[in-house]
Formats: structure tokens, sequence, C-alpha cells
């Protein structure tokens, strides 16, 4: 099947994965990078997502602080990729969703939520423990950017 033929698949990414594909070049991010420059997948953010990021952006980073360029260059490469979403009105499928452990990591699951994301991706320990919890099932996976790899490459290329 060729990559037109596919819907896209939806990703979200929290904050740690932004600076791991927009600072770091780390190359956990590269499939998901290959699957945005292909057309297999597209990413979501929301406006309180954005907020996070450009305050992180502002943070000294691995020992070093980014210069206001670099954050706006950062920031505006986040924005060519990234779909940004509604304002979040609309119904959804799912009435609850789990609580994270931390209350800051709880927009992530409402925007895959809300934008309908097949994937969020993370590296977050309390994200990822609601994956394994079967309390609230979730309408999306949650997957760190490894496991998205093996998933995405089983999926399309396998």
């Amino acid at each position: 099947m060729s990559s037109a033929a596919r819907v896209p698949v939806r990703l979200v990414l929290d904050t740690n994965v932004w600076l791991d594909w927009l600072v770091f070049a780390d190359a956990s991010v590269t499939p998901i990078q290959d699957a945005v420059a292909c057309g297999d997948a597209c990413i979501f953010i929301s406006p309180a997502c954005e907020v996070e990021l450009i305050r992180v952006l502002g943070y000294p980073l691995s020992g070093r602080a980014l210069d206001t360029d670099a954050q706006a260059a950062a920031l505006a490469r986040c924005r060519t990729v990234a779909r940004s979403t509604f304002d979040g009105s609309a119904p959804h499928t799912i009435a609850a969703l789990p609580r994270c452990a931390d209350p800051d990591d709880q927009m992530f699951l409402e925007l895959a939520r809300d934008c309908g994301a097949d994937v969020l991706i993370t590296k977050d320990r309390d994200l990822l423990a609601l994956a394994t919890r079967k309390v609230t099932p979730l309408p999306f996976r949650i997957l760190t950017p490894r496991e998205f790899a093996r998933a995405f490459t089983a999926a399309f290329m396998g």
C-alpha cells in the first residue's frame, strides 16, 4: 500500500520529546521525524502544550541556555511541523480521562483525546504508568519514542 493511500497516524508529543527533536537532535525521534516527513504521521499541539514548550525552551537545557534566537528557531520548527488544535470545545468520545500523578502532564492526555490521537509519545514515567493501568481505557496508546518506532515499523513497513 502506498503512503498516499494511508491515513496518517495522529501523534501528540510531550515536551521532552519535542526537546529531543528541536534542541538535542536525539536519534530516538528520527523515526517520528521520518514518519511525519513522508506523510505517514501528523503531530498535533494545543495552545497549552505550546506555552509549556516555550517556557521549557527558556530553561538551561543540558547545562546550557538557548539564546532568544535559538528559542524562536526551535518554536518556529515546531509550528512548521505540528498542527494547532481547535479550541477544545468539541464534544469528546471519552468523558473522563485518568488523572496523571503530575497534574502538569494532564494536558497531554487531554490533547491526545481532543485531537483524536492514535499515540501519545512520551518518556515521562507518570504518563507511561497510565499506559499499563487498565482502570480507564484510553482511545490512544501511550508509547516511548522507541516503542513508537517499533510499532510504526511493524504496522507500516512489516
